[in-house]
C-alpha cells in the first residue's frame, strides 16, 4: 500500500491537472449563469419568518433591519433583554409585520431548543435561521492564565450555532429555507491573538461546507458568511483595539456588512465574504505565499506590539 501511494503522489496530481484544464472553462461559464440566474430571481422574503441569533447590536442588529425593511417577520434572539427591545422596536419601524424577542444564551442547548420552539410556535413556521452570536477572546496563547475562561467562545461561537441549527433544521426543511452562519475571514488567516476565536470559526465553515454536502442545496441553502474587520462591540473592545488590526486595514460599517449579507444571502450565494476584497487580496496570500503571511503577522502584531507595550 505504501508504494501504491509513492505512486499516486507523483501520478495523480498530473492527472487531476490534465482532466480538469479543458474543463474549467466550461465550470467558470457555468458560474457566471449561475450567478446571473441568483441576480434575476433573488428571494422575496415579504412576510417570511426570520430567526436572528446576537440580534441586539452589531452585524446581527443590521441585519434583522435589513430583513425588516423587506417586510420580514422576525424573532430576534439575545442574551441582552433591553437592548432587544430596543431593536425590535425600531425593527417595526423600518416595515416588519410582526415581531417577538426571545432572551437566549446559544451556548446552552436547552435555550437553543426554546427559542425555535417559540419562534415556531408563535408564527407557525421558520424561513430563515441567521446564526450571528458570537464573542472573542483577544489574547496571546501564552498569556491565557486559565483555559476553561476561553471555552465559552467555542460554546458560543461553535455550538451555539450548531444547536440552534439542529432544532430548526426539519422546519427549514419542510420550509426549503435558509441558514445563514456567520463565520469569518479569520477561519482561514492566521491572525494573532485571536487564536480561539480563528478556530471556532474554522470549525464554523468546515461544518457547515460538510452539512451542505450532506443536506444537498436544493433542500437548503446554506449561505457561510466570512466578514473582515467590522465596526462593531467586538472589534472596538479594549483588547481588540490593542491587538492593533485597525491600524492596518480599514473597518467597515455593520449597516453595510449587514446589508450586503441579506442581499446575497436571498439571492442564493454559498459564501459572502465583506468587504469583498478581503478574499481576493488575503486569500492568494495565504495560499501562496503562507510563510510571508506568518512572518508579516507575527511582525506587526506580536513582536511590533511587544516593543510598544515595553
Amino acid at each position: 500500500m505504501d508504494m501504491i501511494n509513492n505512486i499516486l503522489n507523483v501520478v495523480l496530481p498530473l492527472i487531476v491537472f490534465t482532466t480538469l484544464l479543458p474543463v474549467y472553462p466550461l465550470y467558470i461559464v457555468h458560474k457566471f449563469l449561475n450567478f446571473i440566474k441568483r441576480l434575476i430571481s433573488s428571494e422575496d422574503v415579504a412576510g417570511k419568518v426570520v430567526l436572528v441569533t446576537g440580534a441586539a447590536s452589531g452585524i446581527g442588529e443590521q441585519i434583522s433591519y435589513e430583513y425588516a425593511r423587506r417586510g420580514a417577520r422576525l424573532a430576534l434572539v439575545d442574551i441582552r433583554e433591553d437592548r432587544l427591545g430596543k431593536v425590535a422596536e425600531k425593527v417595526r419601524i423600518l416595515g416588519s409585520p410582526d415581531v417577538i424577542t426571545i432572551r437566549a444564551d446559544v451556548s446552552k442547548i436547552e435555550d437553543c431548543e426554546r427559542f425555535v420552539d417559540e419562534a415556531v410556535k408563535y408564527f407557525g413556521q421558520l424561513d430563515h435561521l441567521v446564526n450571528n452570536a458570537g464573542t472573542a477572546v483577544v489574547l496571546l496563547f501564552e498569556e491565557v492564565k486559565s483555559l476553561s475562561d476561553c471555552s465559552r467562545v467555542m460554546d458560543v461561537n461553535f455550538w451555539g450555532t450548531i444547536y440552534g441549527t439542529h432544532f430548526a433544521l426539519p422546519h427549514l426543511i419542510k420550509s426549503k429555507g435558509k441558514i445563514i452562519v456567520m463565520a469569518s475571514t479569520l477561519g482561514w488567516y492566521p491572525f494573532p491573538r485571536a487564536g480561539f476565536y480563528n478556530a471556532s470559526k474554522a470549525a464554523l465553515i468546515s461544518f457547515y461546507e460538510t452539512l451542505r454536502c450532506e443536506i444537498g442545496s436544493d433542500n437548503i441553502g446554506i449561505t457561510i458568511v466570512m466578514p473582515g474587520l467590522i465596526k462593531s462591540e467586538l472589534t472596538q473592545s479594549e483588547a481588540a483595539l490593542k491587538a492593533g488590526a485597525g491600524g492596518f486595514v480599514p473597518m467597515e460599517s455593520a449597516e453595510r456588512c449587514g446589508r450586503a449579507i441579506v442581499k446575497k444571502a436571498c439571492r442564493g450565494d454559498k459564501y459572502v465574504t465583506e468587504p469583498s476584497w478581503i478574499i481576493s487580496a488575503l486569500y492568494p496570500l495565504k495560499v501562496l505565499c503562507p510563510q510571508l503571511v506568518e512572518h508579516c503577522n507575527h511582525f506587526l502584531f506580536v513582536s511590533n506590539s511587544k516593543k510598544k507595550a515595553a
